[in-house]
C-alpha cells in the first residue's frame, strides 16, 4: 500500500538533513544503488562546475554530496513544493517537485537557486528511500513555446 505522506516526508527530510549537514542521517534516506544527478538547465551556468554531478551508489553519492554541502554556505534552505506522484511502476514511485533554495546575504534572505526535481522513491523494508534524485536548476528563461522538455 502506497503511503503518500511517507513519500512526501522522505523528500522533506532529505532536504532538511542536507541543509543541516546531518551526514549520519543520509545513509538511511538512500538506497544502496542510489543515483543522483544535478546540473543547470543550460549545462553551462557560471557555477556549473560547483553543481554538476552524476553519482551512483550510496558511498559515492554521500561523498560527493558531503563535499558539495561543506563547500556551500550556512544557513542554506532547500524547500520542496508542489510535490506529487507522477506514477507508480512496481516498487518504483516516480515523484516530481519544484525546489527553491535560499541563503542569507547582508542579513536578508536571498534566493540562490530554483528548479525541478525528479526522483524515484522505493520501499526498503519498513521505510521509503530515495533511489534516484535528478535536479535541474533554472538559469535561463525562454518563451513557454521555446522550452526544452
Amino acid at each position: 500500500m502506497l503511503d503518500r505522506l511517507a513519500v512526501h516526508e522522505l523528500i522533506h527530510r532529505w532536504w532538511f538533513a542536507f541543509d543541516e549537514g546531518q551526514f549520519d542521517v543520509w545513509p538511511e534516506l538512500l538506497t544502496e544503488d542510489v543515483h543522483i544527478t544535478s546540473r543547470s538547465d543550460t549545462g553551462n551556468s557560471p557555477y556549473e562546475e560547483f553543481i554538476a554531478s552524476d553519482n551512483r551508489g550510496r558511498e559515492q553519492v554521500i561523498a560527493w554530496q558531503r563535499q558539495h554541502r561543506e563547500a556551500a554556505g550556512y544557513p542554506l534552505r532547500h524547500n520542496a513544493s508542489n510535490i506529487h506522484i507522477e506514477r507508480v511502476d512496481g516498487d518504483d514511485i516516480s515523484v516530481v517537485s519544484y525546489m527553491y533554495a535560499t541563503n542569507i546575504t547582508d542579513g536578508q534572505v536571498t534566493p540562490i537557486a530554483g528548479g525541478v526535481v525528479r526522483c524515484v522513491v522505493r520501499p526498503d523494508g519498513a521505510a521509503y528511500r530515495l533511489a534516484e534524485l535528478h535536479i535541474v536548476l533554472d538559469t535561463h528563461a525562454v518563451a513557454f513555446t521555446e522550452r526544452q522538455v
